[in-house]
Order: C-alpha cells, then sequence, then structure tokens
C-alpha cells in the first residue's frame, strides 16, 4: 500500500557525497550535503530572500471576505497580502510602494504588526515552503549567521521570520512618527542593489565573510543579492536567473508550492470522513458481543484509522515501529502539525492507548462521542489549575496498564517547527512510572493544513523512536531534560532513519 513519494526530503546519510545539482534540478540533498559539509560558524552567513524563494506568490481574495465586518482591515490586508511573492519588475514594485504609502499614511504602526500576524496566522503560513524551512534549520545547525531579505516591509517579513526562528530581518522601513505612518519610505527601499548593498553593510557590521556565505534568491531583480555571496542558490529561477545560473554553474532548487484544493481533494477528503466514520462504527459492531468496552475502542481504532487512510489515498511508512509494542504502558509523544495526526498514531500505535485533547473536542457530535469510547481526557486548556487537575486520572489510566498519546506542544504547529514544550507529559510519566517514547511525524502538516479539514493525497513518514526512561528525573527541575527531548525530535527531522519500513497494515 505504499510507495515512495516523490520529491520527498530525505537528508543524506552522514558522510554521503556531495554533488552539485546542475541547472534545472531539483536536489535538496545536495544543498544539504553542501552545509554539512561548508564552512561552519558565525562568520558565514545564510541569506535568504523572502518572496519566492521563503514564501509561495498566492491568490489572497478567498480570505478578505472575512475582514468584511472590518472594512479599514480589509484594504489593509489586501495591500500587506498582494505583494507576498515579491514584485518581479521595477514597475510592479513602484505600484507596492505606492499603494502602501497612500493606504498606510495615518495608520497606527501596531495595527499594521498586529494585522500582519494575524494574517500569517490566518493563510501566509500555509504557503511557506517546506524545503526553506528545511534549509534554515540546517544553516542553523551549522552555526551559520541567518538573514531574510526583502524589498516588502517588516509587517509582512516580521512574523515569517519569528516563525522560523531567524533573529535578523532586512527589509525596506517606512517612515513612522509618535507611532503612526506618515506615508513615507524612511531611507532607501531595498530594491535590486538597496537590497544588495544593505547586506554588505550587515556583513561589515558582523565582520561576516560573504565569500563563505550562502545567498537564496529567485527573480531577475535579485541577481546583484546572488552576486553578493560566493555560494549564490538560484530558488524558483525566472529564466533570466536560470541563464545566469547556467552560465555561473550556480546550483537550482525548485521548492513545490502548496496549491490550493483541487476536486479530487474535496473528494478523497469526502472519502476518508465516510471511511471514518464506517471504520469507527464497523469496529465497534465487530466487538459489541464481548460487551467489553476496551475490546470495542481497539477495534475501532484499528478499522477507522485503515479505512480512513485507503479512503483519503494517504500512505504511512514508519521507522523504529518495534518501539510502538514495548515497552507498554507508556507516554507517547508527538509533534503536532495536522487534524490527521490521530489518524497517523492510530495507524502506527494499533491498539492499547487513549489520549488527551481539549474539552472543546468533547462537544463535537461526531468526533466527541468516539472519543469518549476510548477514555480520552478532556482539559481546559484555559484553565491551568483545572487542567492540571484532569490530568491526574491520566496517571492512574497508565498504572492500569493503557497507553497516552499527548502532544506535549499543546497545539499545532503552523510549519515543521516543533515547538516548546509544556511538561504535563512528563511529570505524568514520571509519577506512574512510564517511560516516554517519542513519535515524530513528517509531512502530515502537507496532508492536511493546520486550519483545513482537506485532506490531500500523498505519504506521512513516522519515526518512533527508543523509549526514554524518565524515573531518575527530579521533578522540580526537568527543564534541560524535556528541552533534549525536543532537540531530539527536531534532530530527527532533519536527519531521518532510512530506510523506513513498510507499515504492516499496507498491501
Amino acid at each position: 500500500m505504499t510507495h515512495p513519494a516523490s520529491g520527498d526530503l530525505h537528508p543524506p546519510l552522514p558522510g554521503a557525497g556531495i554533488t552539485r545539482a546542475a541547472p534545472g534540478a531539483t536536489d535538496i540533498e545536495a544543498a544539504v550535503a553542501a552545509i554539512r559539509s561548508g564552512p561552519r560558524g558565525p562568520r558565514v552567513a545564510a541569506v535568504f530572500d523572502f518572496g519566492g524563494t521563503v514564501v509561495a506568490g498566492f491568490d489572497p481574495p478567498g480570505l478578505l471576505p472575512r475582514l468584511a465586518r472590518r472594512p479599514a482591515a480589509r484594504a489593509l490586508a489586501t495591500s500587506l497580502l498582494s505583494s507576498i511573492r515579491g514584485a518581479r519588475s521595477e514597475g510592479e514594485y513602484e505600484r507596492f510602494l505606492q499603494q502602501a504609502m497612500y493606504t498606510w499614511a495615518g495608520v497606527p504602526e501596531h495595527t499594521l504588526a498586529e494585522l500582519g500576524a494575524e494574517l500569517f496566522q490566518r493563510t501566509v503560513h500555509g504557503h511557506l515552503f517546506p524545503e526553506a524551512w528545511r534549509l534554515v534549520r540546517e544553516h542553523e545547525t551549522a552555526g551559520h549567521t541567518v538573514l531574510l531579505v526583502s524589498s516588502l516591509t517588516r509587517y509582512q517579513v516580521q512574523p515569517v521570520a519569528d516563525e522560523l526562528g531567524i533573529a535578523h530581518v532586512l527589509c525596506t522601513t517606512m517612515s513612522v512618527q509618535d507611532g503612526v505612518l506618515t506615508g513615507h519610505v524612511a531611507g532607501k527601499p531595498l530594491w535590486r542593489n538597496g537590497k544588495a548593498d544593505a547586506v554588505r553593510r550587515f556583513a561589515a557590521a558582523r565582520d561576516i565573510d560573504l565569500g563563505e556565505s550562502w545567498v537564496y534568491a529567485d527573480s531577475a531583480a535579485d541577481l546583484p543579492l546572488l552576486q553578493v555571496a560566493g555560494r549564490p542558490t538560484a530558488v524558483n529561477p525566472d529564466p533570466r536567473v536560470v541563464l545566469e545560473a547556467t552560465e555561473k554553474d550556480w546550483p537550482v532548487l525548485h521548492f513545490r508550492p502548496r496549491r490550493t484544493p483541487r476536486t479530487g481533494d474535496y473528494l478523497r477528503t469526502f472519502g476518508a470522513f465516510g471511511g471514518l466514520i464506517g471504520g469507527a462504527l464497523f469496529g465497534v459492531a465487530a466487538k459489541a458481543a464481548t460487551k467489553k468496552r476496551r475490546q470495542m475502542a481497539d477495534s475501532m481504532l484499528v478499522h477507522a484509522a485503515d479505512s480512513t487512510l485507503r479512503g483519503s489515498g494517504v500512505r504511512v511508512r514508519v521507522s523504529g515501529r518495534e518501539h510502538t509494542r514495548a515497552p507498554r504502558p507508556a507516554v507517547f509523544i508527538f509533534n503536532h502539525q495536522s487534524q490527521f495526526d490521530i489518524i497517523v498514531l492510530a495507524e502506527v500505535l494499533d491498539t492499547g492507548f487513549t489520549g488527551v485533547a481539549k474539552k472543546e473536542v468533547a462537544n463535537n457530535p461526531v468526533f466527541g462521542p468516539l472519543m469518549r469510547l476510548v477514555e480520552v481526557t478532556f482539559i481546559d486548556r484555559t484553565d491551568k489549575i483545572a487542567a492540571r487537575a484532569a490530568l491526574a486520572p491520566v496517571v492512574e489510566t497508565l498504572r492500569g496498564g493503557l497507553s497516552v498519546v499527548i502532544a506535549p506542544e499543546g497545539t499545532r504547529s503552523l510549519t515543521p517547527r516543533i515547538g516548546p514544550f509544556k511538561k504535563g507529559a512528563f511529570h505524568i510519566a514520571l509519577q506512574a512510572g512510564a517511560p516516554i517514547i517519542p513519535v515524530v511525524i513528517r509531512n502530515a502538516g502537507e496532508i492536511a493544513w493546520r486550519n483545513s479539514a482537506v485532506v490531500r493525497k500523498g505519504v506521512v513518514d513516522v519515526a518512533v523512536l527508543p523509549p526514554i526512561d524518565v524515573s531518575a528525573w527530579d521533578p522540580t527541575a526537568m527543564d534541560t531534560q524535556i528541552e533534549a527531548v525536543r532537540t531530539l525530535m527536531q534532530n530527527t527531522l532533519l536527519n531521518w532513519p532510512e530506510p523506513p519500513a513498510v507499515s504492516q497494515r499496507d498491501n
């Protein structure tokens, strides 16, 4: 039932040979290998252009009607979103600046900053290239100074930099007086040579060796930027950049934009939902004669997961499956990016587990009853005291022999980034005398976007890591150990175990 996915982002094994990607070819592995074998440390920069390189262009009108209740916000949102791709010509960029100066004049700066953050949460995050995220993490691991540069403004760029963990941002600065935008540009816009000059000044101020540094950019307007550093890489290049890359033997990468749903995606989503409900009902009915709740719950999980995966066309590949069965019971923690994660976990863990969910899910007419059947604990995340009290029975669940699945991030992430961990799962494991078993999920956020119910066909990879004994941890001082577990899971995303085993239910 599984098969290799076209374009999967598998990093090379340590010591793998390094090749140079030919112009026009996609070779993320060669790019990663070059970073890993290249110079290290903060004197080396990794400069990422914004539109077309880190964020794909997209058509925003579908979002704007939601802001109809706020006409002023709608006009501001149009000006912020319509330029995300980045201008391809000087005329296009001048039109953006004119629109911004006219629309933003007299607007409090905090209003634009807040709207930019809101738009990122609503839609822009879905258009970040996962490949760009991967390269940022590799440069970060190499100790490089990572820089995001754009001809746009910080109201559009800063939310992306924050999500990617990029500390340094260069962009066009708008003039502000007494906290209000004046409708003018402060200084020189970062367009074409202005962008390249800004990078040179940044490098000079920090003693960065641009000759050993990387630059990633896409358009002809960014050719001066690409020529700033000794390691230029053309990303999703336009024809003019393709010619330059061919002539100068630059590596070329093609990142895949996240496409909008198509008819087949909606049909698969319908099939997945039908498979979920049908599989769950069949599973319960198959064990109803036993009158044993746990057997019915386990049967429901197995059949619901299998039917959902078949209906959606999603395949699951698993590394480390042996860690799912022993030791049990255990606290399985996972990185949470998608509503589809629970289906993936049910496929991987099979039987003998329950979970923890926010209380709002309990009121869902479909999922609420199913989750109650499998003895999910519902917690109120807005009330920390009540949440801690609600977790107390989970310890008894573990002691009774049933494993527990928890997302220690507490919420779904916007990108593959694994966010800070809450301590609840680790306290539960310590009190119950159960191990922590990390489950790392890759690509689930591409199958089902964070704020979307549409399921896309594809492959989800899962790595189940060896159990972690927490019995000797100090419950009053476990921050360092918890961060080490988070780092372990993050590193697994960057150094995926090969080859993944085929799911036991696949055929």
